[in-house]
């Protein structure tokens, strides 16, 4: 099942995709810029819905499933769609996903000084040598 929430998040709109599979869910967070229209989201859904970047699968709890009376089934569904906001799981998941780009961010960039330190360290010790050289 795939779900789709667009909610303003200071300073732009934002979409959050949840696709939950089983006992696993993904999460995709889009930002749209300016209030998407109705037929904007949908354009969008089906031009890039499947160059979406998911969050690798969170293992979420299970309820069991019980036969639901249709009128509370309507009213329930009627007040998710008029909620505001995004659920705890997909919080909870974009947190997750967030904390995991911010490690490999880290690690990336301090190897990229790492070099960069390395790579001055051998001009200075090439120039030393020229200089040492005479020519």
């Amino acid at each position: 099942m795939i779900k789709l929430t667009v909610l303003f998040d200071e300073p732009f709109w934002i979409g959050i995709f949840e696709k939950q599979d089983q006992d696993k869910i993904q999460i995709c967070r889009v930002v749209f810029g300016q209030e998407p229209k109705d037929y904007e989201v949908y354009d969008f859904i089906l031009k890039n819905y499947y160059n979406l970047k998911f969050s690798n699968p969170i293992a979420i709890e299970k309820n069991p499933k019980k036969e639901i009376n249709p009128k509370r089934m309507q009213r329930k569904i009627k007040k998710t769609v008029q909620e505001n906001g995004i659920g705890t799981k997909a919080q909870q998941a974009l947190k997750l996903d967030y904390e995991n780009k911010k490690t490999e961010r880290k690690i990336r960039s301090k190897e990229d000084r790492e070099k960069l330190k390395k790579l001055k360290f051998e001009k200075r010790q090439q120039k030393k040598a020229k200089k040492k050289k005479g020519h």
